[in-house]
């Protein structure tokens, strides 16, 4: 029996341990789901941090595939099982969740889950999330020592989980504070060079009848400070990366902001991912920024039912592509959906636009670029 006891102690400690030496919240998060489905023996876990909005923050799981988490849809709300656990901030351990009346539904392509042991992760009295695991694999569903390790667990996971959330926000204030800065910076630099750029052309306007050859030089030294302005301008648009993508990386900040449109629009929006190579961080910057002002043409323009968002690495190439089933447009409207700034941000980082439409054939926005 002790030493079961201390087998079980020295797993909690090495899971522990591993959940610390990662800072980023999200990497926290899937070390404990995958250290408590391991220690507990489960199919299936997951975690949810909540956010104000009756969703999640955050949510991670173990046991399902990325196809079957894309056959679920949306990030799950917080009602049923998962709100009564938010409330009520006690464990729960169940031979059947399905027969509980705190259960409510889940999508069709979820799978069934039976035995079922939940705990919130508390610090103090504010609930940080909740853990819970389902269809153990041993006989017998979760016993009352499964809950107390699971508890156990939770306590400790709250500490790493905490130090996590003050290292991020550390970070974040770090990074406002370096914004503000290369904002003045910006201020100053680009106010000069346009002032510049506004007297020799005025220099150049005024010399063009009395000295053509002068008034040319000038019109070259314009052309000069306009493209020294815009590098300056690409450099800090680069440097001033959505806070996300340094969390999360590109392929998650996409993910996350195509389930908060899908909450946010009758319209079904979808998101589907293949394992991506590491990016520069111009390139990732560029690619958000595309697929955020496509997104926002599909969704207010084309009177879709359905958007699809695809992010995926071939042939060398990064391709994204944002397809609608709407009602398509001619060439003669597409000067009012920002086509040219999105060609002029694939261009930026050597990558291509395309566009696939036709009335009343929905439209397909792609992007590829080198990686």
């Amino acid at each position: 029996m002790r030493s079961d006891r201390d087998e079980i102690l020295q797993a909690v400690s090495a899971a522990v341990l591993a959940v610390t030496r990662h800072l980023s919240v999200r990497e926290v998060l899937q070390v404990i789901v995958r250290s408590a489905q391991r220690l507990l023996d489960a199919r299936y876990a997951a975690l949810g941090v909540p956010d104000e909005d009756g969703s999640f923050a955050e949510f991670v799981a173990e046991g399902l595939t990325d196809k079957q988490w894309d056959a679920i849809g949306p990030l799950p709300r917080q009602h049923g099982m998962l709100g009564a656990m938010l409330r009520d901030a006690a464990p729960v351990r169940l031979p059947d969740l399905r027969e509980d009346h705190r259960f409510e539904w889940w999508p069709k392509a979820h799978p069934v889950m039976k035995d079922f042991l939940g705990v919130p992760i508390l610090d103090g009295d504010e609930v940080l999330g909740i853990i819970f695991l389902a269809n153990k694999r041993a006989e017998g569903g979760f016993t009352r020592e499964d809950q107390d390790l699971l508890t156990l667990f939770a306590a400790h996971a709250a500490i790493a989980l905490t130090n996590a959330m003050l290292y991020e926000r550390g970070r974040e204030l770090a990074m406002l504070e370096e914004r503000n800065r290369m904002a003045r910076e910006l201020h100053d630099a680009v106010t000069q060079k346009l002032f510049s750029l506004r007297l020799t052309a005025q220099a150049a306007a005024t010399m063009l009848e009395s000295d053509p050859g002068r008034a040319a030089a000038e019109l070259q030294r314009v052309q000069r400070l306009a493209g020294e302005a815009l590098s300056e301008l690409r450099a800090v648009i680069v440097e001033l990366r959505p806070a996300e993508l340094d969390r999360h990386g590109l392929a998650e900040t996409l993910r996350k902001h195509v389930r908060l449109l899908d909450r946010l629009h009758p319209t079904r929006v979808t998101f589907g991912c293949d394992t991506l190579p590491p990016l520069d961080s111009a390139v990732e910057v560029a690619v958000l920024r595309f697929a955020q002002e496509a997104l926002h043409n599909a969704l207010r323009h084309a009177g879709a039912a359905e958007v699809s968002v695809r992010l995926v690495s071939e042939g060398g190439k990064l391709v994204l592509s944002v397809a609608d089933d709407g009602r398509g447009f001619e060439q003669a409207e597409s000067r009012g959906l920002g086509l040219i700034s999105m060609g002029d941000r694939a261009e930026s980082v050597g990558g291509v636009m395309t566009v696939e439409t036709a009335s009343g054939r929905g439209t397909t926005v792609r992007m590829e670029v080198g990686v």
